[in-house]
């Protein structure tokens, strides 16, 4: 086992730390997926917006259609940055890809008190433990990559 004085980490190499470490990630893309799908149904006009944007509407006006389409976009890039930090592709290299992970990291955990403070009951109780999960496989990829 290397040692940490040569600039090794210890878990590195083994099999299983890679295993728990993928996990991480590949929670997170699928808590992205899920989010995904949500928005993708609601900038087509379903009848969901009770979970989301603060749950004013019940079908979105056209501007948070928008915005649901763009927050699609914007989770392709959290799942890239992910799914990169992770080891499992390599789209996005240093620095960018560790600023971009702290900076999502903290974005999802403030985005989770947002939630529970959301007038709407489905938000809260759906996307605040979502988020919060979100966040934390963001920070756990972090921390075991």
């Amino acid at each position: 086992m290397p040692s940490r004085r040569f600039g090794r980490h210890p878990r590195r190499g083994r099999f299983g730390y890679r295993v728990v470490m993928a996990s991480f990630a590949i929670v997170g893309v699928v808590v992205l997926a899920a989010f995904a799908v949500l928005q993708i149904a609601l900038a087509a006009g379903a009848p969901l917006g009770h979970f989301a944007w603060g749950g004013k509407h019940e079908v979105l006006p056209r501007n948070l259609r928008i915005g649901s389409a763009v927050a699609v976009v914007i989770y392709v890039v959290f799942a890239l940055f992910l799914l990169s930090k992770a080891g499992l592709v390599s789209v996005i290299g240093d620095p960018l890809l560790s600023v971009g992970m702290w900076v999502i990291t903290v974005y999802l955990f403030l985005g989770s008190v947002l939630n529970l403070l959301s007038p709407s009951k489905p938000e809260r109780y759906a996307a605040t433990p979502a988020t919060l999960l979100l966040a934390a496989a963001f920070l756990l990829t972090i921390l075991t990559a």
